[in-house]
């Protein structure tokens, strides 16, 4: 496995031999791992969510009233 080698300040250490400690990582390198594969998580979160709103901008105004919208999106949800 390729090694990526980082400078941190003594908090940020403290914190990940902390986190280590508390036993849910066996290491400080098993703990940033986790931490990695969070933020490549939320990042195709975050892509998909823009995407979403990207679509709803092109999309044409819904000519129903909100509560209309609301009612038939509620109903899809409780139906499947």
């Amino acid at each position: 496995m390729p090694q990526l080698n980082i400078s941190v300040p003594d908090g940020l250490k403290q914190w990940a031999e902390a986190r280590v400690a508390e036993g849910r990582y066996s290491s400080a390198s098993d703990y940033i791992r986790d931490l990695l594969r969070q933020d490549q998580d939320r990042a195709a979160e975050l892509r998909w969510l823009q995407a979403e709103i990207d679509k709803g901008r092109a999309s044409s105004i819904d000519p129903r009233p909100v509560r209309e919208i609301f009612a038939h999106a509620k109903a899809r949800a409780t139906n499947g």
